[in-house]
């Protein structure tokens, strides 16, 4: 799998755009990827949740897309110094998900078709902050952006967003994905600028 540049520049932010440092406004949806669009159907699709005891919870396309979903305007920030203001987004929050989910995990593994993994504590997939989403703009989510369904995570730098979501391991202890172990920030919080290891 290539392994895609750390960073571009581009142009200067705007003085009255509210942006984590670093960071320019684009008008446009950047598409960065490592490796090639992994291209899945809604009827082949899958999301697992995974627990550290082994127990396993499966959802199918149609049982997603039928759980109570929200709509959901927020900021987004690249590490390659993106943001955009804004974006609209539907899809099933992970409290939804995780609700009838027995664990003691502190950690997940968010699994990706293609291979792609990422790294979060689990605290931070909780309480209104992350979705499994499947809708952008009014319209279904391109295989670009990371259709049929990807991760959102806004509160943290987009390559914690998993593009092409299958699933989510829990673990007792942290488990580096595939950014992490190339030499990203483990967390990655925007406002900190912690987009690589030492951050």
């Amino acid at each position: 799998m290539p392994i895609v540049s750390p960073g571009f520049s581009g142009r200067r932010r705007s003085p009255d755009a509210q942006l984590p440092p670093g960071q320019y406004l684009a008008e446009d949806f950047p598409v960065l990827t490592a490796g090639p669009t992994p291209r899945i159907t809604t009827d082949r699709w899958q999301f697992t949740v995974s627990t550290e005891a082994g127990q396993r919870h499966d959802w199918s396309w149609q049982q997603l897309i039928e759980l109570p979903a929200e709509k959901i305007t927020t900021d987004i920030h690249c590490v390659t110094k993106w943001s955009k203001l804004g974006t609209r987004w539907k899809g099933v929050s992970l409290d939804v998900l995780l609700e009838d989910v027995e664990t003691a995990a502190d950690y997940a593994l968010v699994q990706s078709y293609g291979g792609y993994t990422t790294n979060l504590p689990l605290e931070d997939l909780l309480d209104g902050q992350a979705w499994i989403a499947y809708r952008y703009d009014d319209e279904e989510l391109t295989p670009e952006h990371g259709g049929p369904a990807r991760l959102l995570v806004p509160h943290l730098y987009f390559w914690k967003s998993a593009k092409w979501v299958r699933g989510i391991q829990l673990l007792l202890e942290d488990e580096p994905g595939f950014w992490e172990s190339a030499g990203y920030h483990d967390y990655g919080d925007p406002w900190r600028e912690q987009r690589y290891q030492g951050d």
